[in-house]
């Protein structure tokens, strides 16, 4: 691919825009990232209010699969991504065939669908060291009397919905074999997978970025902890997990990318299990074709953000190794901060917050707080991991935030 540069514009005298699908947080920090570095950009969202499309130079207000909104962003841009992976692959595929597109349709495909995220992960498991928790695929009624007869090895387990389950959603936690059936009729016998409910002792996610000349770099495992399945708090610190640990998940999200021939960045989740060994076992939990919640630190904590490095491989620029200078702490934001014990809303003390040591407030701009729904984040860095530590809580005590038990 030639490389766009920014600042640059063609002989139509069209100034370098890169585009994104989706305008949400995860599109609004790429927008600030291509703009920093002196890109124009556009946004394809049908929401009139959504961050990224208000920040973004151009806002193509409609739906993701709209024929006449796609070429607009085609004419307007030289690369497009994505900000979530529920876009419609076909979107992307539409707009590859006269534009660089990362990351491409068919990943994307394959990381919308657990059933050939899964399959996937098993094929390249020779490659990568690593594998997924057992799982069973149910699509029909034979398949599932075929789990209640042969595979009781997978209770309990987690039913989790093949399409469009994030943050806890489309999941449910079964026992026995009836609560099995009962799930699968709750959630309307759509297409699931089973998992292996497993003896989890943490949690950590690696990001990692390729270009379209292969090239590949990564940031350091950081450990997660999520309350109903949404993310709470992340640590970002040398000694986070083990460092055998640590080197084992890194090198296996690198050769995922690369099995997959991926563009872009793309964050790989894993669980660390009890299998009696010394630091645990580790086994690949899901895919994100995207920038991750759990990488936000790297704005403050980093060199280069991962936004960043989403924004180089699009655009076929050299991709710098990212290098960590500070320790640093993510605690999400979730709208419940925003109401007080008894419902009623409230600002967050934020003064409060702000006056301590190292802190970064990141709000997205949303602006209906709701239960559950991701409103900004806050990371905390500092010289030490001890310094980083003692703010986290404090902070987290003052906005009555959750997770950091673990800590």
């Amino acid at each position: 691919m030639t490389p766009i540069f920014p600042g640059s514009t063609d002989a139509a005298g069209q100034r370098a825009t890169l585009g994104v699908l989706g305008g949400g947080q995860l599109g609004r920090m790429f927008v600030h990232a291509a703009q920093r570095l002196g890109y124009f950009t556009a946004v394809l969202e049908p929401d009139a209010q959504s961050p990224a499309g208000l920040v973004s130079h151009h806002h193509i207000q409609t739906n993701y699969d709209d024929p006449a909104g796609l070429a607009q962003l085609a004419q307007l841009c030289q690369a497009i991504t994505t900000e979530f992976e529920n876009v419609p692959a076909q979107a992307l595929h539409t707009l590859a065939q006269t534009r660089p597109v990362a990351p491409g349709a068919a990943v994307v495909g394959i990381a919308q669908n657990r059933i050939e995220e899964k399959a996937h992960f098993t094929a390249c498991a020779d490659v990568s060291g690593v594998t997924c928790a057992p799982y069973a695929v149910l699509e029909t009624p034979t398949q599932l009397q075929t789990v209640l007869a042969e595979r009781t090895d997978l209770l309990p387990g987690i039913l989790k919905t093949a399409r469009m389950g994030y943050d806890g959603k489309g999941q449910v936690r079964v026992q026995t074999a009836g609560e099995l059936a009962a799930a699968w009729a709750e959630l309307g016998h759509t297409a699931c997978v089973l998992e292996k409910m497993l003896p989890l002792t943490a949690e950590c996610s690696v990001l990692v970025a390729r270009g379209w000349d292969g090239q590949v770099v990564s940031f350091a495992p950081q450990r997660n902890v999520h309350i109903e399945g949404i993310l709470a708090v992340t640590y970002a610190y040398e000694g986070n997990m083990p460092p055998a640990l640590a080197d084992r998940a890194r090198e296996a999200a690198v050769a995922i990318a690369r099995h997959l021939g991926y563009v872009g960045v793309l964050c790989v989740e894993f669980f660390v299990v009890d299998d009696g060994s010394a630091y645990g076992g580790l086994v690949v939990n899901e895919m994100a074709p995207r920038p991750h919640n759990s990488g936000h630190y790297t704005l403050d904590a980093c060199d280069a953000s991962q936004f960043d490095l989403q924004v180089h491989a699009m655009a076929g620029l050299p991709l710098p190794q990212p290098r960590q200078h500070s320790p640093a702490i993510m605690l999400n934001l979730l709208g419940d901060v925003w109401f007080a014990a008894d419902g009623q809303p409230r600002e967050p003390d934020w003064q409060s917050v702000l006056r301590l040591p190292g802190t970064h407030l990141h709000l997205y701009g949303k602006a209906e707080a709701r239960a559950g729904r991701k409103m900004g984040h806050l990371t905390i860095t500092g010289p030490d991991v001890a310094s980083v530590t003692k703010v986290a809580r404090r902070a987290a005590q003052v906005l009555g935030l959750p997770g950091l038990d673990a800590m």
